[in-house]
């Protein structure tokens, strides 16, 4: 597996680029802006495009998703407690941004312990609400994309709409600790981390 991290837009959202090696099957997750340099390492690296998939809906996770569909044509999943998020503007945040208003339906709506195939590789879904109803995090091999779930020594914030304190603090303890400390955690802003790490110095989980 190789994944390439691109921060992307003016929130600087970990975007990733995961893509299989034996089959040169890509995926984008969390296309937060920036769809041009995307496109570039994508065709740089003569890699197929196989579909986006979102962590959650708010706006600055999805401001690539119009060119790079305009470009490629791919499917966008999300999970299905954030469908009607995505397809409006107002309640995805992106009116509220500097960029474009975006409200689109997605294409495949996620439950959790999905697993969706990506050449060789299998991305396990699992349904993290506390960020929002629909927030999931991706489990691949011994890699957890976390999206704004869990931070490196932090948690995504609980105070807009779907947010709740005690789901997300819940979602990450049953869900998230269950894991091994060696298991690397790729959030969706900031650095990265392992579970190990966050199970011993996150105050959030440590309360």
């Amino acid at each position: 597996m190789i994944i390439e991290r691109i921060q992307a837009g003016v929130y600087a959202v970990n975007c990733y680029i995961v893509v299989c090696e034996d089959t040169k099957k890509a995926c984008v997750i969390d296309p937060g802006g920036d769809a041009d340099e995307i496109l570039n390492y994508i065709e740089k690296n003569q890699l197929e495009l196989d579909f986006i998939l979102l962590t959650h809906a708010h706006g600055d996770h999805i401001g690539g998703i119009p060119r790079l569909k305009e470009m490629k044509n791919v499917p966008v999943f999300l999970h299905k407690e954030d469908e009607g998020m995505l397809m409006d503007a107002s309640k995805n945040l992106s009116s509220m941004m500097s960029g474009p208003n975006i409200g689109l339906s997605p294409d495949k709506l996620l439950l959790d312990g999905d697993i969706i195939t990506l050449g060789n590789l299998k991305l396990n879904i699992i349904h993290t609400p506390g960020h929002t109803r629909g927030g999931i995090c991706i489990k691949v091999l011994d890699t957890l994309f976390t999206g704004d779930t869990l931070f490196a020594n932090s948690i995504g914030r609980t105070d807009l709409e779907g947010g709740s304190f005690e789901q997300i603090i819940d979602s990450i303890k049953r869900k998230l600790l269950v894991f091994d400390d060696r298991v690397k955690v790729l959030p969706g802003h900031g650095p990265y981390s392992t579970i190990g790490a966050e199970r011993i110095h996150n105050p959030f989980i440590n309360q």
